[in-house]
C-alpha cells in the first residue's frame, strides 16, 4: 500500500496526463487490480455452491436439528439483520463515498446508468433460475444460492445414495479453497497496483477518503459492540463482564492476525474456563463461524453502499433493502474463506449491476477493515455461546483467572467438567 502511494505520487507529479507515458503506467497499475478482481469472480460460484450444498446436507445430523440447533439460528438471523441494517444506517447516516475523488467514477455511474428498480414480483421471479448452468456461467448468486440449496436438502433427503455427490462437493468446496488461497497470495500486487492507479490519477486525496471510512467504520463497530454486549446482559447480567475478561486474549489475536481460524483453540480453551461446556461450544462455535459473523456482516453493507457513494449513484431505500436480504443469505457458509466478504461483496455488486470494479478502492485498506470485522465477529460468537448456554441452564461456575491457576488445563479436556470431552 505504501508503495502504492509512493509510486501512484510520483506519476501524478511527474508524468503529465496526457502524455503516453502517462496512460501505459496507470493501465498497468490497472491490470494488476483487475486480473485479481476477475480471479475473485472465477471464485464465486463455484465456492458459494460447494459449501452451502455440503453445509445443508451435514444438517441432517440430529443435533443440529435439535432445541438448541433453532435457538442459535434463531439468535445467528436476529444478530446477522440488525449488523447489516445497522451497516446500512451508518453508512448512510455518514456517507463516507460521497465526493470521493474516484478517477473513473464518472464514466463507471454513467455505464451502469440507473440501477433498476425491481418490484417485489420481479425480484421474487428473478431468484428462481430457469436454468442451474446459465446462474453459475452469469455469477447470478441468488440464483446459485436457490439451486444449491435444493441440492442440499436433496442430498440429505437421499441419504447414502446422494453421499459420493456430497464428498463430491467437499472435494470441490476444498479445491476452491485452494485456489483461494492461490489468488490471496496475488493480494499485495492487487493492492499496490489499485492505490498506484488511484494516486496517480487523482493525487493524494483519496488518502483522506480511507482515513473517513476507517474511521467511520471503526465507530460503526464500536456501536455494534455495544448492542451485542447489551443483547449478552440481558441473559447473563453481571457475568457479561466476567466474559469479556476471558475472551480478551482471543479477541486481540483475531484483531491482530484478521483471522478468525487463529483464535478459535484459544476461544475454546477461553469459554471452558468460562463455563460453557465442549459440547455446547463444540456445537456452537463452528456453526457460528458460518451464520454469526457480525463484523462481517456490517462491514458488507457499509462497503457496497460506500462503492455505490464513491461512484455517484444513488440506491433507493427499496434496492437497500433487497441489497440486505441478499447479504443475509449470500454471506452464509463461506466464512473459512480468506478476505470471503470480498467474494461476497463482488457478487452482490455484480447481482444490482453496480460497478464491480469498486472493489479494488477498498481493497487498498481491506486488511485494516478485516482486522476490525474479524475481532467482531469472535465478540459476536462469544457472546451468542454464552447466551444460548445460560438459555439451556448448563452454564457453569467459571474457572479461576489463568494467573490463580499453575497449570492451564487442556482445551478439550477441562478438569473442573470431565463431561466435556469432545465427542
Amino acid at each position: 500500500m505504501l508503495l502504492g502511494v509512493a509510486v501512484g505520487y510520483a506519476v501524478h507529479q511527474g508524468v503529465p496526463e496526457g502524455h503516453p507515458w502517462f496512460e501505459y503506467l496507470t493501465k498497468t497499475f490497472k491490470l494488476l487490480s483487475d486480473i485479481f478482481l476477475n480471479l475473485i469472480k472465477l471464485l464465486v460460484a463455484p465456492l458459494v455452491l460447494s459449501t452451502i450444498v455440503v453445509g445443508i446436507a451435514h444438517m441432517g445430523d440430529s443435533s443440529a436439528l435439535g432445541r438448541i440447533g433453532v435457538r442459535a439460528l434463531a439468535w445467528f438471523i436476529t444478530a446477522s439483520f440488525m449488523s447489516i441494517a445497522l451497516g446500512l444506517l451508518m453508512v448512510n447516516l455518514f456517507e463516507p463515498g460521497v465526493g470521493a475523488p474516484i478517477p473513473d467514477a464518472a464514466e463507471a455511474a454513467k455505464l451502469v446508468g440507473e440501477v433498476k428498480k425491481l418490484d417485489g414480483w420481479e425480484f421474487t421471479l428473478s431468484i428462481f433460475p430457469k436454468n442451474a448452468l446459465e446462474a453459475l456461467a452469469t455469477n447470478n448468486i441468488l440464483q446459485i444460492l436457490v439451486f444449491s440449496i435444493f441440492a442440499g436438502v436433496a442430498l440429505s433427503a437421499i441419504g447414502e445414495k446422494g453421499a459420493p455427490l456430497v464428498r463430491g462437493a467437499e472435494a470441490l468446496a476444498e479445491m476452491m479453497l485452494q485456489i483461494t488461497g492461490y489468488v490471496m497470495r496475488f493480494a499485495p500486487f492487487a493492492v499496490f497496483g489499485a492505490i498506484a492507479n488511484v494516486v496517480a490519477k487523482s493525487g493524494l486525496a483519496i488518502l483522506g477518503t480511507y482515513v473517513e471510512l476507517l474511521v467511520e467504520f471503526y465507530m460503526s463497530l464500536v456501536l455494534l459492540w455495544v448492542i451485542l454486549l447489551a443483547m449478552g446482559w440481558l441473559f447473563l447480567r453481571h457475568r457479561i463482564w466476567q466474559l469479556i475478561r476471558y475472551i480478551r486474549e482471543p479477541l486481540l489475536l483475531a484483531f491482530s492476525t484478521a483471522s478468525s481460524e487463529a483464535a478459535l483453540p484459544k476461544m475454546f480453551e477461553q469459554l471452558d474456563r468460562f463455563g460453557v461446556p465442549r459440547r455446547i461450544s463444540g456445537f456452537m462455535l463452528p456453526l457460528g463461524y458460518s451464520f454469526n459473523l457480525d463484523g462481517s456482516m456490517m462491514y458488507m453493507s457499509f462497503a457496497t453502499i460506500f462503492i455505490a457513494q464513491a461512484y455517484g449513484i444513488d440506491l433507493s431505500i427499496g434496492t437497500q433493502v433487497l441489497i440486505l436480504l441478499t447479504l443475509m443469505v449470500s454471506s452464509k457458509g463461506i466464512a473459512a474463506v480468506p478476505r470471503a466478504s470480498l467474494v461476497v461483496i463482488t457478487g452482490t455488486l455484480a447481482q444490482f449491476g453496480l460497478p464491480v470494479e469498486g472493489v479494488a478502492i477498498i481493497l487498498a485498506i481491506d486488511q485494516f477493515l478485516d482486522m476490525g470485522r474479524t475481532a467482531t465477529n469472535v465478540v459476536g460468537n462469544a457472546v451468542a455461546t454464552s447466551v444460548i448456554t445460560k438459555w439451556e441452564g448448563m452454564l457453569e461456575v467459571p474457572d479461576p483467572p489463568d494467573a490463580e491457576r499453575p497449570h492451564a488445563p487442556s482445551p478439550y479436556a477441562p478438569p473442573w467438567n470431565p463431561r466435556a470431552r469432545s465427542s
